[in-house]
């Protein structure tokens, strides 16, 4: 049975690649078939193939159904800008629309577990008055958040859990990524998020010196999303 999930964080940089690689590659450790998709990234550099981000790279590393990059990466803007401003700068028109067709065949593909990652937080501008949250909304995916655990994340966490459910989806569950190892009451904190966020926890990954999907994998709980 096939089952797929939008990927979001509680910010820029929180690690939500290094956890999305994680479950693919816990996935497919469980004998499941992986895909992915990056809708839109920035930040990319260029190469004889074209442009390429180190994220969608990561993500395609980890999908054992074949794709090729354009497929899972199908929009790459060069600058490390927010990707409405790049499209902007690009010329080109980044629209929910333009969006949605190259990852609704991914989804297509039907693999056992399939992660649609987002860029940055939940509302993510792009063209118009579009957000990146609408692509979720359009794709009705349930969302796994990632959590940067620092000081503030649990205001951001319990507002993006909360827009997740304003926007009529499910927050199907939670990983605590831990940037910062030296928070202060850091398990207290966990334990706040645990209480109050209305979805299991996937896991808690430490700081790793080497964050390998392999290594990061150790660390996730997939099956507390069945």
């Amino acid at each position: 049975m096939s089952a797929a999930y939008f990927i979001t964080g509680t910010d820029t940089d929180v690690g939500k690649t290094t956890v999305a690689a994680g479950l693919l590659h816990a996935a497919r450790r469980a004998g499941k078939s992986t895909a992915a998709g990056k809708p839109v990234a920035s930040g990319c550099e260029v190469t004889p193939n074209g442009l390429r981000n180190a994220d969608a790279l990561a993500l395609l590393a980890e999908c054992s159904v074949p794709l090729s990059y354009a497929e899972v990466n199908p929009v790459a803007f060069e600058p490390a800008i927010a990707p409405h401003l790049a499209a902007r700068e690009a010329g080109v028109a980044l629209t929910v629309t333009s969006l949605l067709g190259p990852m609704q065949q991914i989804l297509a593909r039907q693999a056992d577990f399939t992660l649609i990652e987002g860029a940055g937080g939940w509302r993510v501008p792009l063209a118009d008055q579009d957000s990146l949250s609408d692509l979720a909304m359009a794709l009705k995916l349930p969302v796994i958040l990632v959590v940067g655990v620092r000081l503030g994340c649990i205001s951001h966490a319990l507002l993006t859990a909360e827009a997740i459910e304003r926007d009529g989806l499910t927050l199907a569950g939670w990983v605590a990524n831990i940037i910062d190892p030296a928070t202060s009451r850091l398990e207290e904190n966990l334990a706040t998020l645990a209480e109050r966020l209305p979805a299991p926890c996937l896991g808690r990954v430490p700081k790793l010196t080497h964050a390998g999907a392999e290594a990061v994998a150790n660390y996730l709980h997939l099956h507390l999303l069945d």
